[in-house]
């Protein structure tokens, strides 16, 4: 009986660098990844298929940009006249175009009633819905954002390829191990090469699941939607950080114009007060300002 040839520790130390290298060496030359909006080659098809096609003239450049991933998101704020009909209504819309309640919140308080939804809708149908929901109620604020991620998804799906190729590899040099130390190596490997793929296979479907449905969170509301944008102007504690530094403006000039006062004008107001005392004493000496007699003079007999 023929027995396998056995793989020595040394050798299984050489072979797991090269296997990584003959994996990453051959997903490379195998496959070619394409610009925004193309598909992925996988090796059989000759490489001019794995070009983008020239983008004709006129209204074909649409078509050229079909297959972009793009995650689009949004908020809208509307008064509604009666919540629970609105709310129904959102909901139903959403559903027809093929999309689903992601989360909800909703208080009831009389006049002050709102709710806040979050939808989750089919991206080729977004506009659609948006159409929709704008007309259950009066528009008070729309925002809406829009973050092409084509690029990402093509370069996780790369990077999981090679370390699939990777993984092939390792479990052939596994294959041939004999020694438990050597086996327990390429075993350590590629628990760690499984985990990075998992890992970014993870990270490809979330891109994947939000590039395929977009979130718009709806604010239904009777009046309590009017007052919160009435009020989104306003922040006490901006106002407060604004009195706050006025108050420390005055103060700051104040304190500037006593320290100008006492180091400036206090010395010349002396130095004016010593010269003035100074003159008036020297011309009374010199009798020039001798002080009038106020003495009345005898009476002639």
């Amino acid at each position: 009986m023929l027995r396998p040839p056995r793989v020595s520790r040394s050798s299984i130390s050489l072979l797991i660098p090269i296997a990584f290298l003959l994996a990453a060496c051959g997903s490379s030359g195998g496959t070619t990844l394409s610009t925004v909006g193309d598909s992925i080659g996988d090796g059989a098809q000759p490489a001019a298929s794995s070009r983008p096609a020239p983008i004709p003239a006129g209204g074909e450049t649409a078509a050229f940009r079909d297959d972009a991933k793009i995650i689009r998101t949004g908020s809208l704020s509307l008064r509604v006249d009666d919540l629970d009909v609105a709310v129904r209504a959102g909901r139903d819309a959403i559903r027809a175009v093929g999309g689903y309640v992601g989360a909800s919140r909703q208080a009831n308080d009389g006049d002050n009633s709102v709710a806040s939804i979050a939808y989750r809708i089919p991206v080729g149908r977004w506009d659609e819905a948006v159409d929709v929901l704008r007309g259950l109620g009066t528009v008070l604020g729309e925002e809406t954002d829009a973050v092409e991620v084509t690029g990402q998804i093509v370069d996780l799906e790369a990077r999981i390829r090679n370390l699939r190729a990777s993984e092939t590899a390792l479990q052939r040099i596994a294959a041939g191990a004999t020694k438990v130390t050597d086996v327990l190596e390429v075993e350590r490997r590629l628990t760690d090469v499984r985990g990075q793929i998992e890992q970014l296979d993870a990270q490809r479907a979330d891109l994947e699941d939000r590039a395929g449905y977009g979130t718009l969170t709806v604010t239904y509301g009777i009046q309590v939607v009017a007052v919160t944008e009435a009020a989104k102007g306003w922040d006490p504690a901006t106002e407060v950080d604004r009195a706050t530094g006025s108050l420390i403006d005055i103060l700051q000039a104040l304190t500037t114009a006593g320290i100008w006062f006492a180091i400036v004008w206090v010395p010349i107001l002396l130095t004016i007060g010593l010269v003035a005392a100074a003159v008036v004493f020297v011309l009374r000496r010199l009798g020039v300002m001798s002080r009038p007699d106020t003495s009345e003079a005898p009476l002639a007999g």
